[in-house]
């Protein structure tokens, strides 16, 4: 697998670099999510939960995938502007609502 990046912009106001890129993945498998947003986090030496992955679509017949990622400066700014399904889908979790679930969803006791 390897990864062109055709174009890169720094966004100051939400705290985070926007890349497009292409990955070459000729006679082998399309990659996850997980493995390209390990090797954008490597390039920009950044931690994985901070690389949000938008879009990422295979072309028919040719090897190739282009795809959009988001690289955030810090964890709080990843929670404050990307809808909670997209965060999902990239394996960023908000702790805060981890730890409020299992109190609300614990049944009364007797």
């Amino acid at each position: 697998m390897k990864i062109e990046y055709t174009n890169e912009r720094d966004n100051a106001l939400f705290e985070r670099k926007e890349v497009c890129f292409e990955v070459d993945h000729e006679r082998e498998a399309t990659p996850g999510r997980n493995a390209v947003a390990e090797e954008i986090a490597k390039k920009y030496g950044t931690n994985r939960n901070l690389v949000v992955i938008e879009k990422m679509a295979s072309e028919y017949g040719v090897g190739k995938s282009k795809g959009y990622a988001k690289v955030y400066a810090n964890k709080k700014a990843a929670l404050k502007y990307e809808n909670g399904k997209l965060l999902k889908r990239n394996g960023i979790e908000d702790e805060s609502k981890k730890a409020e679930a299992p109190a609300d969803a614990a049944p009364a006791q007797e």
